[in-house]
């Protein structure tokens, strides 16, 4: 009888096995599907890259990359065009540091209240109505900027128009919050118990535990959270269009109006320049500059990302 049933056992585990072959075919087949879903975001991404370089390449038949680096006026679609990205670059970057200048030091604070403030429960109830915000559709938060903000900020700058990139960047910062908040809420709870434990021992307050050990413990994780919300800033567009004037100004002055590459792709969109024509292919050059400032940004935050991980 116990030989029988020894005899039985090995039968099921011998590698040739109906029921063990099954197995391996449907891990196969889950690692298939698993792989080819992994492969579908490197596939889309290297789709985007090969259209933008292939439609921008025309575009510097006619235009040289000097002239497109240094030239200080950008109107592709005048009759005396000027291709200088110079302006579109500076009302990106401008936008994209007030918001970043609203949403970090705004985010990190409600994460670290979050994280180390408040109870359970209440993080529970209070995490899911910040994170609405990230669910409003970027056309209000724009209206929002243009009638509510603006008048706002013109109390303070009377000179100041309706259409400007100082608005504009402050609900982008508004916007992003979220982002910022969430992860960094996320990575300052992983740091370890005994580090908050031990400087309470030591007779540090809560205030000092967070900003001392809590934070610096958990940098590394936060640099993910700045540069998602740096790349949402860069990318944003509906904000800028409606309420930054969508005028391409190379100005520091955020209190005039400018225009961002985002919102120039949008506005060149909405005509009906000919398939092919320059004005046509400045859309592309635009998207695929975006693109190599957005990678830079993340190069440079995975590098200080690696930094800080190396000094833990």
């Amino acid at each position: 009888m116990a030989k029988s049933s020894s005899k039985r056992l090995s039968e099921f585990t011998a590698a040739n096995h109906p029921v063990r072959r099954f197995r391996r075919l449907k891990e196969k087949a889950i690692e298939l599907l698993l792989f080819l879903a992994a492969a579908s975001s490197v596939l889309v991404t290297l789709a985007i890259v090969g259209i933008l370089v292939t439609e921008s390449l025309p575009f510097f038949a006619h235009v040289s990359l000097f002239e497109f680096l240094t030239e200080r006026e950008w109107t592709p679609l005048f009759e005396n065009a000027k291709y200088g990205i110079a302006p579109l670059i500076c009302g990106t970057f401008l936008a994209t540091l007030i918001a970043l200048l609203v949403a970090i030091p705004l985010g990190t604070v409600t994460a670290a209240y979050l994280s180390e403030y408040v109870s359970p429960g209440l993080r529970e109830l209070l995490k899911p109505i910040l994170e609405l915000l990230a669910a409003i559709p970027t056309v209000v938060y724009g209206y929002f900027a243009l009638l509510f903000v603006t008048p706002l900020l013109q109390v303070i700058f009377p000179d100041m128009g309706g259409f400007n990139i100082l608005s504009a960047g402050i609900v982008i910062g508004i916007m992003i919050v979220p982002y910022v908040s969430s992860l960094s809420e996320d990575a300052m709870r992983s740091v370890a118990s005994h580090l908050r434990e031990a400087s309470f021992a030591m007779g540090a307050s809560r205030f000092q535990t967070v900003f001392r050990v809590v934070i610096p413990s958990a940098f590394s994780g936060m640099t993910s959270a700045y540069i998602l919300g740096i790349s949402r800033a860069l990318g944003e567009t509906m904000v800028v269009a409606i309420a930054a004037g969508m005028q391409p100004n190379l100005t520091l002055n955020p209190t005039q109006p400018a225009a961002t590459i985002t919102a120039f792709i949008v506005q060149v969109s909405l005509g009906d320049l000919p398939h092919g024509s320059i004005g046509y292919q400045s859309i592309y050059v635009a998207g695929l500059t975006l693109l190599i400032i957005t990678l830079s940004f993340n190069v440079i935050g995975m590098w200080i990302r690696k930094k800080f991980q190396e000094r833990e």
